[in-house]
């Protein structure tokens, strides 16, 4: 699939819309359900970010150099534009952050029972910060220096707020 993804990517950067559009459906699944749970749950606007995620990654598809696979750097792509260009992120990642009640509305992907489910409805009851990091760190693999750089918050912050997640996490799961 990645010597797939860099043919296209290369096609596509070259002005080949088939091949960005192959880009596309290949990746717009798991793309959407990031943007789902950093937009917190709210489909609108995860379906703007997903969008606008794949208008920024057309536009910026000649800095994608093929030294990491293209769906890690289209990850990227799309947590920045889910998080914010402008990082006016200091209300959004905070300790104080209240829980948010579980939303009723299903996701694309989610399956109708079981672990995935629960886990879901866990992840939805945690403050949107702890939860943009464990996410983030522990779902997509970031670093918490990646964290911090994405986020504008400081590394020990990250830290903590992944700390406190998966306390969360535990305590809702059990």
């Amino acid at each position: 699939m990645d010597t797939e993804d860099r043919a296209w990517a290369a096609a596509a950067a070259a002005g080949d819309r088939a091949a960005f559009e192959r880009l596309y459906r290949r990746h717009v699944g798991r793309i959407y359900g990031l943007c789902w749970r950093l937009c917190d749950r709210d489909s609108a606007r995860a379906e703007q970010a997903t969008q606008d995620a794949f208008v920024r990654a057309w536009e910026k598809l000649d800095t994608f150099r093929g030294e990491a696979q293209f769906g890690t750097w289209l990850h990227r792509v799309a947590v920045n534009v889910a998080l914010g260009e402008h990082r006016l992120l200091k209300r959004w990642v905070s300790f104080e952050d209240t829980v948010v009640a579980t939303p009723d509305e299903p996701r694309r992907e989610d399956p109708d029972h079981g672990l995935a489910r629960d886990l879901e409805h866990a992840l939805a009851r945690l403050p949107k910060g702890a939860r943009a990091v464990l996410l983030l760190h522990d779902v997509e693999g970031y670093r918490h220096e990646e964290i911090a750089a994405l986020t504008g918050i400081a590394v020990g912050t990250s830290k903590a707020q992944l700390h406190r997640a998966r306390k969360l996490m535990k305590e809702h799961l059990s």
